[in-house]
């Protein structure tokens, strides 16, 4: 990797070169200690020509079609003339610690395409299913030049609220069939959807799909309007009959371009960057906490006594972090 230092390739990162982000987002991806500092000398190096993007999140759970739809969407835009770029996270494996599923079988025409880019991540276990290093290849992203960057989820957990955070626009996608479900949903999740999108709105499903809407639309009225004073709207699509997508785009580029003329997208990013370092914080202090050695050996004796209850889970906590700070 001794030529991810050079100042060509990050000139070719910015000349769009597919080959040169591959290679810097397998840098920033690795767990070396030294690839760490390679890679953050090249994330300075092209920061200044990032921010250019529309940064959207998309999540629902398993079945109801995020690929399918992502890669019609994807289409489409590449149609309007865009670049776009995937983020996939998908689960880690377990034996391996790589992804899980094909992100590029399960989007083969999108895969083709010169002006797309699809990058499988694993989750690596991070929280959320969403993986550490999603933001930094998020900012490679732009600074190759692509117009609109989507992250996909494996929408599970607490992914949702992960990818809420580090985008620009989040959209949720529920079945035809959940405007039935609706009490089921988490409150949470609704508040935090700039976009609500039912998918697979064809066939016998056309008619559930439109009730579907009409439902969740009512329940978001409820709601109060976000602190940009955007109102989510609820659409339905059929990826299958390229339904819905149009007017998809047209909804996320209206978001867009009202958070220009309010200027929220720039400070809900500066406020983004500063919730990523308190990650990136907890995470390392975790990280320390558990690799030192002291910790290593007296942490079985204590979850041995909360176990058995000889200890509350507390004063636990309150003796492992005593004996911890002593060694600082």
């Amino acid at each position: 990797m001794a030529e991810i230092l050079t100042e060509n390739f990050s000139v070719n990162i910015l000349n769009g070169s597919r080959r040169a982000l591959a290679k810097a987002m397998s840098l920033v991806e690795s767990s070396r200690e030294s690839d760490f500092f390679k890679s953050q000398e090249l994330l300075l190096k092209i920061l200044p020509k990032t921010g250019n993007s529309l940064r959207i999140g998309i999540t629902g759970s398993p079945g109801v079609g995020k690929s399918t739809l992502i890669e019609e969407f994807g289409l489409h835009l590449i149609e309007q003339g865009k670049r776009v770029a995937v983020l996939a996270i998908d689960p880690s494996s377990r034996r391996s610690g790589g992804s899980i599923l094909g992100d590029k079988v399960r989007m083969p025409r999108l895969a083709r395409e010169h002006n797309a880019f699809i990058r499988p991540s694993p989750s690596g276990g991070a929280l959320g299913g969403v993986a550490r290093k999603t933001r930094e290849c998020m900012l490679l992203c732009e600074a190759a030049g692509f117009d609109v960057i989507i992250v996909e989820t494996v929408g599970v957990g607490q992914s949702e609220t992960e990818v809420s955070s580090m985008v620009d626009l989040f959209m949720v996608l529920l079945l035809p069939n959940a405007g039935d479900e609706i009490q089921g949903i988490k409150r949470g999740i609704m508040e935090l959807a700039d976009l609500v999108v039912i998918t697979k709105s064809d066939g016998e499903y056309v008619s559930k799909a439109e009730e579907a809407r009409r439902r969740f639309k009512s329940a978001l009225r409820l709601m109060l309007a976000k602190h940009n004073g955007w109102r989510p709207k609820v659409l339905t699509t059929s990826a299958v009959e390229a339904k819905g997508i149009n007017d998809l785009w047209t909804a996320c580029w209206e978001f867009y371009e009202s958070g220009e003329r309010q200027k929220f997208l720039k400070e809900q990013r500066r406020h983004q960057t500063m919730e990523w370092l308190h990650q990136i914080l907890e995470h390392e202090l975790l990280r320390t906490f558990y690799g030192d050695e002291r910790v290593v050996r007296i942490l079985p004796d204590f979850e041995k006594k909360v176990f058995e209850q000889k200890m509350l889970p507390a004063r636990a906590a309150h003796e492992l972090l005593k004996a911890f700070q002593n060694l600082q």
